[in-house]
């Protein structure tokens, strides 16, 4: 597959797999430039006007820039096809101001949630909406090639299918030409190395340890690739989103995991340890974990799912989530997972009560809420797409 997605400009870049910036084999805007600082201030502005637009005098107030530096950034990015103008603001007295907007569909970028027996891929614009879908049945323990031409096929469906779809044409070979497409986020179950985006030891698979999955993966594709831990994709995700604070995202499905928002970033720690909250011993004696220990929330809730005793595994939960808030000083936690979607709302009740039994004890006042987060159903896929759009807008955590 000699790349998944074209589009105006034509700039050179980096190697394939050398982390995020532009693929030899796709042409395109230059994510290098682009994500000077600068140029992501703009165009995080650009993106929240919306398809009102702002004008440059105006990004020039708003960024500390001057009037200069702004003409020649946005420039570089008309050029690119990044940014168009959108007409004029009416007259208060001088010459109109000429307004600019962000043009969703200059750029994509894929999503990939990698579980372990299924795949979710979305398409998703600069502004992150979703242009295109699909989801899959997917055994992990099938092996690399087995599970990489999975994916390379899914990708290329889910970018052929949303070029045509904007186009009114049949999908084809060259529909995917139509796409500008700027890289693949991919999502999978820890513990991985995401600053050289190798596996380890995945929980259930340990096949995978070792494996350079970014770098194989960017060969095949022909694109950047980025990988991280499917909890910290969709924090990552939901405090583009909107969500602010300190939180957890803890999400059970397969497996339990969490992702930690703190100080505004994704906190993954030294070698992206952070967040394997599902291995943490809360019973010296209870039943074996896949990790190698007893007791962890993990199996215990895994086990308590197993049985349908849903109350008994939300009680759990709320154990693990009671620690994680004593530890963290965190302001939120947010439910998610197939598991957790599937009963939402008992969920919910047994963690929140866990929670404010734990807050009366300690005589913390109010408890730390708890919901379930937002856009479960793909949240961890377009999480995915964040890491590699979020740097584009000011975002350097990803």
């Amino acid at each position: 597959m000699a790349g998944i997605g074209a589009g105006a400009g034509g700039r050179s870049g980096a190697r394939p797999g050398s982390g995020p910036g532009p693929a030899s084999r796709v042409t395109g805007a230059n994510l290098l430039a682009l994500r000077s600082h600068n140029a992501a201030l703009l165009l995080d502005l650009l993106r929240r006007a919306g398809r009102m637009g702002i004008s440059r005098l105006e990004l020039a107030e708003r960024t500390g820039l001057t009037p200069q530096a702004v003409s020649k950034i946005t420039a570089r990015l008309r050029d690119d096809g990044m940014v168009t103008e959108a007409g004029r603001q009416a007259s208060t007295g001088g010459k109109p101001r000429t307004v600019l907007r962000l043009v969703p569909e200059a750029g994509h970028a894929v999503g990939l949630h990698l579980d372990r027996d299924e795949l979710r891929v979305v398409l998703v614009d600069l502004t992150g909406a979703v242009a295109g879908e699909r989801r899959a049945a997917l055994d992990l323990g099938a092996g690399a090639e087995a599970v990489l031409g999975a994916v390379v096929a899914e990708i290329g469906e889910v970018v052929a299918g949303s070029a045509a779809g904007r186009s009114g044409a049949v999908p084809g070979p060259d529909a995917a030409a139509r796409t500008a497409v700027l890289g693949v986020g991919v999502a999978m179950p820890g513990p991985l190395d995401h600053t050289h985006g190798v596996l380890h030891r995945v929980t259930g698979f340990p096949e995978w340890d070792g494996f350079p999955l970014r770098d194989e993966l960017a060969r095949r594709l022909g694109v950047p690739v980025v990988l991280d831990k499917d909890t910290n994709a969709a924090a990552l995700g939901l405090a583009v989103g909107g969500e602010v604070g300190a939180f957890a995202y803890l999400h059970l499905g397969t497996g339990l995991g969490a992702g930690l928002v703190l100080g505004g970033a994704v906190h993954r720690g030294a070698r992206t340890g952070a967040g394997e909250f599902g291995h943490q011993v809360i019973q010296l004696d209870g039943p074996p974990c896949s990790c190698g220990n007893r007791g962890c929330v993990e199996a215990l809730c895994l086990a308590a799912v197993a049985r349908g005793d849903v109350d008994e595994a939300a009680r759990v939960l709320g154990e693990g989530a009671a620690n994680l808030v004593w530890l963290l000083d965190i302001d939120l936690i947010l439910l998610g997972g197939r598991t957790v979607a599937a009963e939402p709302e008992r969920f919910v009740r047994g963690v929140g009560a866990a929670l404010d039994a734990h807050a009366q004890r300690a005589g913390a006042g109010s408890p730390v809420p708890v919901r379930v987060a937002s856009g479960e159903a793909r949240a961890v896929a377009e999480g995915a797409a964040q890491l590699l759009l979020a740097p584009l807008f000011g975002r350097a955590e990803a």
